[in-house]
Protein backbone atom coordinates (compact mmCIF):
# COMPACT_ATOMS: atom_id res chain seq x y z
CA UNK A 1 0.00 0.00 0.00
CA UNK A 2 1.27 3.54 -0.73
CA UNK A 3 2.34 5.26 2.51
CA UNK A 4 2.90 9.00 0.84
CA UNK A 5 5.82 10.86 2.51
CA UNK A 6 4.39 14.07 4.52
CA UNK A 7 5.95 17.29 4.01
CA UNK A 8 6.55 20.06 6.42
CA UNK A 9 7.63 23.30 4.57
CA UNK A 10 10.11 25.60 6.87
CA UNK A 11 9.57 28.69 4.36
CA UNK A 12 8.17 31.26 7.27
CA UNK A 13 10.62 30.20 9.87
CA UNK A 14 13.57 28.30 9.09
CA UNK A 15 14.10 29.14 5.83
CA UNK A 16 14.73 32.81 6.31
CA UNK A 17 16.26 32.27 9.88
CA UNK A 18 19.01 30.24 8.11
CA UNK A 19 19.38 32.54 5.20
CA UNK A 20 17.99 35.76 5.92
CA UNK A 21 19.15 36.22 9.53
CA UNK A 22 15.44 36.13 10.67
CA UNK A 23 14.20 39.21 8.71
CA UNK A 24 11.37 38.34 6.76
CA UNK A 25 8.22 40.39 7.42
CA UNK A 26 4.54 39.39 8.41
CA UNK A 27 3.39 41.67 5.34
CA UNK A 28 5.86 39.05 3.25
CA UNK A 29 3.98 36.57 4.57
CA UNK A 30 0.26 36.94 4.05
CA UNK A 31 0.05 37.71 0.39
CA UNK A 32 0.65 34.08 -0.38
CA UNK A 33 -1.00 32.00 2.52
CA UNK A 34 -3.68 31.36 0.80
CA UNK A 35 -1.21 29.24 -2.02
CA UNK A 36 0.88 27.86 0.95
CA UNK A 37 -3.14 26.78 2.98
CA UNK A 38 -4.59 24.98 -0.61
CA UNK A 39 -0.79 22.62 -0.59
CA UNK A 40 -1.53 20.26 1.73
CA UNK A 41 1.46 20.14 3.39
CA UNK A 42 1.52 17.89 6.60
CA UNK A 43 2.59 21.60 8.48
CA UNK A 44 4.09 24.44 8.11
CA UNK A 45 7.18 25.30 10.46
CA UNK A 46 6.20 29.39 10.95
CA UNK A 47 7.40 30.49 14.29
CA UNK A 48 9.26 30.23 17.30
CA UNK A 49 13.39 29.98 17.58
CA UNK A 50 15.03 33.07 16.88
CA UNK A 51 11.38 34.71 14.82
CA UNK A 52 9.76 35.65 18.28
CA UNK A 53 12.77 38.14 19.48
CA UNK A 54 13.69 39.41 16.01
CA UNK A 55 9.99 40.57 15.03
CA UNK A 56 10.26 42.78 18.34
CA UNK A 57 13.89 43.88 18.04
CA UNK A 58 14.83 44.30 13.98
CA UNK A 59 11.35 44.49 12.55
CA UNK A 60 8.62 46.74 15.14
CA UNK A 61 6.52 43.56 15.24
CA UNK A 62 4.27 41.68 18.00
CA UNK A 63 5.35 37.81 17.38
CA UNK A 64 1.69 37.27 18.52
CA UNK A 65 0.25 39.37 16.03
CA UNK A 66 2.38 37.63 13.26
CA UNK A 67 0.83 34.00 14.97
CA UNK A 68 -3.10 35.20 14.58
CA UNK A 69 -2.77 36.83 11.33
CA UNK A 70 -1.02 33.57 9.91
CA UNK A 71 -3.63 31.40 11.82
CA UNK A 72 -6.39 33.35 10.26
CA UNK A 73 -4.65 32.98 6.84
CA UNK A 74 -4.30 29.42 7.36
CA UNK A 75 -7.15 28.08 8.46
CA UNK A 76 -6.85 24.71 6.46
CA UNK A 77 -3.11 23.91 7.45
CA UNK A 78 -1.31 22.80 10.93
CA UNK A 79 0.90 25.79 12.30
CA UNK A 80 4.04 24.27 13.60
CA UNK A 81 6.93 26.33 16.11
CA UNK A 82 10.50 25.50 17.48
CA UNK A 83 10.12 25.05 21.14
CA UNK A 84 13.67 25.16 23.18
CA UNK A 85 11.72 23.28 25.97
CA UNK A 86 12.81 24.87 29.06
CA UNK A 87 14.25 27.99 27.10
CA UNK A 88 11.25 28.49 25.20
CA UNK A 89 12.29 31.01 22.26
CA UNK A 90 15.08 32.34 24.92
CA UNK A 91 18.23 31.80 25.38
CA UNK A 92 18.33 30.37 29.45
CA UNK A 93 15.87 28.31 31.34
CA UNK A 94 12.53 30.24 32.49
CA UNK A 95 10.63 29.32 35.50
CA UNK A 96 7.36 26.54 35.27
CA UNK A 97 4.70 29.13 35.45
CA UNK A 98 6.37 31.30 32.26
CA UNK A 99 6.49 28.03 31.04
CA UNK A 100 3.00 27.17 31.24
CA UNK A 101 1.76 30.73 30.24
CA UNK A 102 4.09 30.39 27.00
CA UNK A 103 2.39 27.50 26.28
CA UNK A 104 -0.78 27.95 26.74
CA UNK A 105 -0.99 31.35 24.98
CA UNK A 106 0.71 29.68 21.89
CA UNK A 107 -1.59 27.15 21.20
CA UNK A 108 -4.48 29.57 22.46
CA UNK A 109 -3.66 31.75 19.87
CA UNK A 110 -3.02 29.06 17.08
CA UNK A 111 0.12 26.84 17.22
CA UNK A 112 -0.92 22.66 16.19
CA UNK A 113 2.10 21.28 16.61
CA UNK A 114 5.32 22.16 19.55
CA UNK A 115 8.25 20.61 18.25
CA UNK A 116 10.48 20.67 21.22
CA UNK A 117 14.01 20.10 22.09
CA UNK A 118 16.71 20.62 24.42
CA UNK A 119 20.34 21.79 23.81
CA UNK A 120 21.74 19.30 26.27
CA UNK A 121 19.42 16.45 24.95
CA UNK A 122 18.15 16.61 28.37
CA UNK A 123 14.36 14.94 29.21
CA UNK A 124 14.18 16.76 32.02
CA UNK A 125 14.31 20.38 30.34
CA UNK A 126 11.57 19.28 27.89
CA UNK A 127 9.09 17.44 30.55
CA UNK A 128 7.11 20.51 31.63
CA UNK A 129 6.45 21.74 27.68
CA UNK A 130 5.40 18.66 26.90
CA UNK A 131 3.27 18.47 29.95
CA UNK A 132 1.50 21.94 29.15
CA UNK A 133 1.09 20.92 25.36
CA UNK A 134 -0.43 17.43 26.08
CA UNK A 135 -3.04 19.51 28.78
CA UNK A 136 -3.63 21.55 26.02
CA UNK A 137 -4.68 19.57 23.38
CA UNK A 138 -2.01 20.03 21.01
CA UNK A 139 0.23 17.54 19.50
CA UNK A 140 3.74 17.21 21.33
CA UNK A 141 6.60 16.37 19.17
CA UNK A 142 9.31 15.67 21.09
CA UNK A 143 12.73 16.08 19.54
CA UNK A 144 16.45 14.74 19.69
CA UNK A 145 19.33 16.94 18.61
CA UNK A 146 21.36 15.20 16.68
CA UNK A 147 25.79 15.30 16.98
CA UNK A 148 28.43 13.01 16.21
CA UNK A 149 30.83 12.37 19.20
CA UNK A 150 32.21 9.40 21.04
CA UNK A 151 29.32 9.41 23.31
CA UNK A 152 26.31 9.60 21.06
CA UNK A 153 25.39 6.70 18.91
CA UNK A 154 22.70 5.26 16.97
CA UNK A 155 21.98 2.97 19.89
CA UNK A 156 21.88 6.04 22.19
CA UNK A 157 19.36 8.09 20.69
CA UNK A 158 17.01 5.16 19.67
CA UNK A 159 16.99 4.81 23.79
CA UNK A 160 16.45 8.51 23.94
CA UNK A 161 13.51 8.78 21.73
CA UNK A 162 11.55 5.50 23.39
CA UNK A 163 12.32 7.74 27.09
CA UNK A 164 10.41 10.79 25.07
CA UNK A 165 8.13 8.26 23.89
CA UNK A 166 7.08 6.92 27.33
CA UNK A 167 7.16 10.85 28.40
CA UNK A 168 4.20 11.20 26.05
CA UNK A 169 5.15 12.23 22.97
CA UNK A 170 2.86 12.13 19.85
CA UNK A 171 5.82 11.93 17.52
CA UNK A 172 9.87 12.57 17.29
CA UNK A 173 11.49 14.60 15.32
CA UNK A 174 15.47 14.17 14.70
CA UNK A 175 16.71 17.54 14.55
CA UNK A 176 20.18 17.35 12.60
CA UNK A 177 20.59 21.95 12.74
CA UNK A 178 23.94 21.11 11.50
CA UNK A 179 23.38 19.22 8.48
CA UNK A 180 26.50 16.44 9.75
CA UNK A 181 23.71 13.33 9.01
CA UNK A 182 24.63 11.21 6.11
CA UNK A 183 22.47 9.01 3.94
CA UNK A 184 23.49 5.78 5.20
CA UNK A 185 23.38 6.57 8.77
CA UNK A 186 20.44 7.80 8.57
CA UNK A 187 18.70 5.05 7.09
CA UNK A 188 19.84 3.30 9.87
CA UNK A 189 18.71 5.68 13.03
CA UNK A 190 14.81 6.33 11.07
CA UNK A 191 15.04 2.11 10.53
CA UNK A 192 15.83 1.76 14.24
CA UNK A 193 13.28 4.17 15.47
CA UNK A 194 10.92 2.93 13.57
CA UNK A 195 11.28 -0.84 14.95
CA UNK A 196 10.91 0.54 18.38
CA UNK A 197 8.62 3.38 18.32
CA UNK A 198 4.64 3.04 17.42
CA UNK A 199 4.77 7.00 17.27
CA UNK A 200 5.31 8.92 14.19
CA UNK A 201 9.19 9.90 13.21
CA UNK A 202 9.67 13.03 11.19
CA UNK A 203 13.40 14.31 9.84
CA UNK A 204 14.62 17.97 10.51
CA UNK A 205 17.66 18.83 8.34
CA UNK A 206 20.07 21.21 6.86
CA UNK A 207 21.62 21.65 3.31
CA UNK A 208 24.80 22.80 5.00
CA UNK A 209 27.09 19.99 4.59
CA UNK A 210 25.29 19.04 1.02
CA UNK A 211 23.51 15.93 1.40
CA UNK A 212 20.59 17.12 2.91
CA UNK A 213 18.24 15.77 -0.03
CA UNK A 214 20.32 12.62 -0.35
CA UNK A 215 19.83 12.14 3.54
CA UNK A 216 15.72 12.80 3.01
CA UNK A 217 15.56 10.12 0.54
CA UNK A 218 17.41 7.41 2.57
CA UNK A 219 14.76 8.37 5.46
CA UNK A 220 11.72 8.22 3.37
CA UNK A 221 13.20 4.27 2.54
CA UNK A 222 13.71 3.81 6.10
CA UNK A 223 9.94 4.34 6.57
CA UNK A 224 10.41 8.22 8.22
CA UNK A 225 6.34 9.97 7.80
CA UNK A 226 7.54 13.65 7.54
CA UNK A 227 10.80 15.29 6.27
CA UNK A 228 11.27 18.69 6.91
CA UNK A 229 11.82 21.03 2.85
CA UNK A 230 12.21 24.78 2.16
CA UNK A 231 10.29 25.77 -0.96
CA UNK A 232 13.66 26.15 -3.59
CA UNK A 233 13.80 29.82 -4.10
CA UNK A 234 14.46 30.02 -0.02
CA UNK A 235 16.11 26.33 -0.06
CA UNK A 236 19.77 25.14 0.14
CA UNK A 237 23.08 26.55 1.56
CA UNK A 238 22.41 26.80 5.34
CA UNK A 239 18.56 26.31 4.93
CA UNK A 240 16.79 22.35 4.48
CA UNK A 241 16.40 20.59 0.74
CA UNK A 242 14.22 22.37 -1.82
CA UNK A 243 10.30 21.17 -1.43
CA UNK A 244 10.37 20.55 -5.33
CA UNK A 245 13.12 18.65 -5.53
CA UNK A 246 11.57 16.07 -2.60
CA UNK A 247 8.37 16.19 -4.46
CA UNK A 248 9.50 15.31 -7.68
CA UNK A 249 12.06 12.06 -6.83
CA UNK A 250 8.94 10.05 -5.33
CA UNK A 251 6.53 11.33 -7.46
CA UNK A 252 4.45 8.27 -8.48
CA UNK A 253 6.31 6.00 -6.01
CA UNK A 254 5.12 4.12 -3.32
CA UNK A 255 6.18 7.33 -1.40
CA UNK A 256 4.45 10.10 -3.53
CA UNK A 257 3.82 13.12 -1.53
CA UNK A 258 0.78 13.91 -3.41
CA UNK A 259 1.64 17.66 -3.73
CA UNK A 260 1.18 19.78 -6.69
CA UNK A 261 4.26 21.22 -8.35
CA UNK A 262 2.69 23.60 -10.44
CA UNK A 263 1.26 25.61 -7.42
CA UNK A 264 4.90 25.34 -5.62
CA UNK A 265 6.31 26.21 -8.73
CA UNK A 266 3.73 29.50 -7.92
CA UNK A 267 5.03 29.98 -4.25
CA UNK A 268 8.69 29.58 -5.28
CA UNK A 269 7.82 32.33 -7.72
CA UNK A 270 7.00 34.72 -4.85
CA UNK A 271 9.43 33.80 -2.46
CA UNK A 272 12.36 34.81 -5.45
CA UNK A 273 10.70 38.01 -4.78
CA UNK A 274 10.45 38.65 -1.82
CA UNK A 275 14.27 37.03 -1.68
CA UNK A 276 15.41 39.98 -3.04
CA UNK A 277 14.08 42.50 -0.85
CA UNK A 278 16.26 40.80 1.78
CA UNK A 279 19.76 40.63 0.18
CA UNK A 280 21.41 42.54 2.42
CA UNK A 281 20.91 39.84 5.01
CA UNK A 282 22.44 37.00 3.12
CA UNK A 283 25.33 34.93 5.03
CA UNK A 284 27.66 34.98 1.91
CA UNK A 285 28.18 31.73 1.98
CA UNK A 286 27.89 30.91 -1.50
CA UNK A 287 27.43 26.96 -1.46
CA UNK A 288 28.22 23.67 0.41
CA UNK A 289 30.62 24.31 3.55
CA UNK A 290 32.73 20.76 4.25
CA UNK A 291 33.94 23.00 7.48
CA UNK A 292 30.50 21.80 9.56
CA UNK A 293 31.76 18.03 8.99
CA UNK A 294 34.92 18.11 10.31
CA UNK A 295 34.53 20.67 12.99
CA UNK A 296 31.14 20.04 13.38
CA UNK A 297 29.86 23.62 13.22
CA UNK A 298 26.47 24.80 11.94
CA UNK A 299 26.55 27.13 9.13
CA UNK A 300 24.72 30.14 10.66
CA UNK A 301 27.42 29.78 13.18
CA UNK A 302 30.08 29.78 10.49
CA UNK A 303 29.02 33.28 9.08
CA UNK A 304 28.51 34.72 12.31
CA UNK A 305 31.86 34.17 13.51
CA UNK A 306 33.57 35.19 10.34
CA UNK A 307 31.40 38.57 10.84
CA UNK A 308 32.62 38.84 14.38
CA UNK A 309 36.22 38.24 13.44
CA UNK A 310 35.89 40.81 10.89
CA UNK A 311 34.83 43.50 13.48
CA UNK A 312 37.74 42.51 15.52
CA UNK A 313 39.70 42.86 12.69
CA UNK A 314 40.68 38.99 13.19
CA UNK A 315 39.91 37.47 10.82
CA UNK A 316 43.18 35.48 10.20
CA UNK A 317 42.66 33.68 13.56
CA UNK A 318 39.33 32.33 11.90
CA UNK A 319 41.17 28.61 11.34
CA UNK A 320 42.10 28.78 14.81
CA UNK A 321 38.83 29.30 16.53
CA UNK A 322 37.35 26.29 14.07
CA UNK A 323 39.80 24.12 15.73
CA UNK A 324 39.21 25.25 19.15
CA UNK A 325 35.45 24.93 19.00
CA UNK A 326 36.01 20.94 19.20
CA UNK A 327 38.14 21.45 22.15
CA UNK A 328 35.83 23.32 24.31
CA UNK A 329 33.20 21.39 23.22
CA UNK A 330 34.66 17.96 24.59
CA UNK A 331 35.29 19.69 27.61
CA UNK A 332 32.21 20.59 28.40
CA UNK A 333 30.79 17.07 27.60
CA UNK A 334 30.11 17.37 24.10
CA UNK A 335 26.65 19.04 23.82
CA UNK A 336 25.05 19.52 20.44
CA UNK A 337 25.67 22.87 18.61
CA UNK A 338 22.20 24.52 19.38
CA UNK A 339 20.92 27.20 21.10
CA UNK A 340 21.98 28.03 23.50
CA UNK A 341 24.76 25.69 23.81
CA UNK A 342 26.10 27.47 20.33
CA UNK A 343 26.74 30.33 21.51
CA UNK A 344 28.57 29.48 24.65
CA UNK A 345 31.10 26.87 23.49
CA UNK A 346 31.44 29.66 20.73
CA UNK A 347 32.22 32.20 22.67
CA UNK A 348 34.43 30.85 24.80
CA UNK A 349 36.58 29.33 21.75
CA UNK A 350 36.84 32.83 20.61
CA UNK A 351 38.08 34.32 23.74
CA UNK A 352 40.37 31.19 24.07
CA UNK A 353 41.83 31.97 21.10
CA UNK A 354 41.98 36.00 20.48
CA UNK A 355 42.92 36.28 24.08
CA UNK A 356 45.89 33.98 23.55
CA UNK A 357 44.97 31.77 26.95
CA UNK A 358 42.76 29.66 27.26
CA UNK A 359 39.94 30.39 29.73
CA UNK A 360 41.21 33.53 31.03
CA UNK A 361 38.14 35.47 30.52
CA UNK A 362 34.71 33.15 31.09
CA UNK A 363 31.16 34.46 30.76
CA UNK A 364 28.83 33.86 33.31
CA UNK A 365 26.75 31.82 30.37
CA UNK A 366 29.92 29.11 31.12
CA UNK A 367 30.04 29.61 34.41
CA UNK A 368 26.51 28.34 35.10
CA UNK A 369 27.14 25.96 32.12
CA UNK A 370 30.09 24.15 34.01
CA UNK A 371 27.65 24.95 37.56
CA UNK A 372 25.05 22.72 35.83
CA UNK A 373 22.67 25.52 35.36
CA UNK A 374 21.59 24.52 31.98
CA UNK A 375 21.48 20.57 32.59
CA UNK A 376 22.86 17.62 32.07
CA UNK A 377 25.55 16.95 29.30
CA UNK A 378 25.87 14.21 27.30
CA UNK A 379 29.12 13.66 29.07
CA UNK A 380 31.29 14.21 31.95
CA UNK A 381 32.95 17.70 31.85
CA UNK A 382 36.26 17.91 32.46
CA UNK A 383 37.02 18.47 36.10
CA UNK A 384 40.09 20.14 35.80
CA UNK A 385 38.63 22.80 33.25
CA UNK A 386 34.98 22.74 35.61
CA UNK A 387 37.51 23.43 38.76
CA UNK A 388 39.52 26.46 37.23
CA UNK A 389 36.18 27.97 36.21
CA UNK A 390 33.83 27.42 39.42
CA UNK A 391 36.37 26.07 42.03
CA UNK A 392 35.36 24.01 44.83
CA UNK A 393 31.44 24.92 44.18
CA UNK A 394 29.41 21.43 43.70
CA UNK A 395 27.26 21.67 40.23
CA UNK A 396 23.51 21.29 40.58
CA UNK A 397 22.31 17.57 39.95
CA UNK A 398 18.29 18.44 39.99
CA UNK A 399 16.44 19.68 37.04
CA UNK A 400 17.76 23.78 36.83
CA UNK A 401 14.22 24.69 36.87
CA UNK A 402 13.57 23.90 40.28
CA UNK A 403 16.36 26.40 41.33
CA UNK A 404 13.66 29.25 39.52
CA UNK A 405 11.07 31.46 41.41
CA UNK A 406 7.89 32.23 39.15
CA UNK A 407 8.14 34.76 37.28
CA UNK A 408 4.50 36.10 35.94
CA UNK A 409 3.28 38.24 38.45
CA UNK A 410 6.89 39.87 39.04
CA UNK A 411 6.69 41.00 35.72
CA UNK A 412 2.97 41.93 35.94
CA UNK A 413 4.12 43.99 38.61
CA UNK A 414 6.71 45.85 36.77
CA UNK A 415 5.32 46.36 33.54
CA UNK A 416 1.69 47.82 34.94
CA UNK A 417 -0.01 49.55 32.37
CA UNK A 418 2.49 49.00 29.69
CA UNK A 419 0.56 45.43 29.37
CA UNK A 420 -2.16 45.30 27.12
CA UNK A 421 -2.69 41.27 27.55
CA UNK A 422 -1.00 38.64 28.72
CA UNK A 423 0.72 37.56 25.72
CA UNK A 424 3.00 41.42 26.53
CA UNK A 425 3.43 40.16 30.12
CA UNK A 426 5.14 36.72 28.77
CA UNK A 427 7.22 38.69 26.34
CA UNK A 428 8.30 41.17 28.63
CA UNK A 429 9.27 38.05 30.82
CA UNK A 430 11.08 36.29 28.20
CA UNK A 431 13.00 39.77 26.62
CA UNK A 432 12.76 42.26 28.86
CA UNK A 433 15.05 44.75 27.60
CA UNK A 434 13.72 44.10 24.04
CA UNK A 435 10.06 44.45 24.74
CA UNK A 436 10.13 47.21 27.15
CA UNK A 437 10.60 49.55 24.65
CA UNK A 438 8.57 47.71 22.05
CA UNK A 439 5.51 48.30 24.16
CA UNK A 440 6.22 52.10 25.04
CA UNK A 441 6.21 52.58 21.47
CA UNK A 442 2.65 50.90 21.17
CA UNK A 443 2.06 52.83 24.21
CA UNK A 444 2.45 55.89 22.62
CA UNK A 445 0.42 55.32 19.87
CA UNK A 446 3.06 54.83 17.17
CA UNK A 447 1.96 53.43 13.85
CA UNK A 448 3.53 50.62 12.58
CA UNK A 449 5.54 52.60 10.02
CA UNK A 450 7.22 54.50 13.45
CA UNK A 451 7.44 51.09 14.86
CA UNK A 452 9.56 49.85 12.23
CA UNK A 453 11.55 53.12 12.09
CA UNK A 454 11.55 53.45 15.51
CA UNK A 455 13.41 49.29 15.28
CA UNK A 456 15.52 50.76 13.06
CA UNK A 457 17.28 53.47 14.81
CA UNK A 458 17.73 51.90 18.16
CA UNK A 459 19.73 49.09 16.15
CA UNK A 460 21.94 51.18 13.94
CA UNK A 461 22.68 52.91 17.45
CA UNK A 462 23.56 49.70 19.50
CA UNK A 463 25.76 48.73 15.86
CA UNK A 464 27.42 52.39 16.20
CA UNK A 465 28.32 51.81 20.06
CA UNK A 466 29.24 48.19 19.54
CA UNK A 467 31.73 49.55 16.31
CA UNK A 468 33.05 52.66 18.58
CA UNK A 469 34.16 49.62 21.58
CA UNK A 470 35.03 47.10 19.35
CA UNK A 471 32.27 44.64 20.72
CA UNK A 472 31.87 41.53 19.10
CA UNK A 473 29.83 39.83 22.06
CA UNK A 474 26.72 37.54 21.19
CA UNK A 475 23.11 37.71 22.18
CA UNK A 476 22.69 35.53 25.36
CA UNK A 477 26.31 35.59 25.87
CA UNK A 478 26.77 39.69 26.66
CA UNK A 479 29.29 39.13 30.11
CA UNK A 480 31.52 37.63 28.19
CA UNK A 481 32.85 41.26 26.51
CA UNK A 482 32.30 43.00 30.40
CA UNK A 483 36.08 42.81 31.40
CA UNK A 484 36.99 45.12 28.16
CA UNK A 485 33.77 47.66 28.88
CA UNK A 486 31.96 46.66 26.08
CA UNK A 487 28.75 46.78 24.15
CA UNK A 488 27.69 44.07 22.45
CA UNK A 489 25.46 44.37 19.35
CA UNK A 490 21.89 42.87 19.49
CA UNK A 491 21.32 40.30 17.30
CA UNK A 492 20.45 36.45 16.61
CA UNK A 493 24.56 34.86 16.48
CA UNK A 494 26.06 32.13 16.51
CA UNK A 495 23.60 30.09 13.90
CA UNK A 496 20.52 30.40 16.45
CA UNK A 497 17.73 27.49 16.47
Amino acid sequence: MAKPLGITDTVLRDAHQSLLATRMRTEDMLPIASELDSVGFHSLEMWGGATFDSAMRFLGEDPWERLRKLRQALPNTQLQMLLRGQNLVGYRHYPDDVVEAFVVQAARNGIDIFRIFDALNDPRNMQKAMEIVKREGKHVQATICYTISPVHSIEAFVDLSEQLADMGADSLCIKDMAGLLKPYDTFELVAAMKKRLSIPVQLHTHYTSGMASMVLIKSAEAGVDVVDTAISSMSLITSQAPTESIVSTFQGMERDTGLDLGRLAKIARYFKGVREHYQRFESGIAGVDINVLEFQIPGGMLSNLISQLREQGAEDRYMDVLAEVPRVRKEMGYPPLVTPSSQIVGTQATLNVILGERYKVVPEEVRNYFRGFYGRPPAEMDADIQRKIIGQEKAITCRPADQLKNGMEKARAELGDLARSEEDVISYVLFPQVARPFLERLHKGLDKQELVAAAVAARLLKDLESKQNGGIASTGVTNAWKWAGRKSPAGSPWGIE
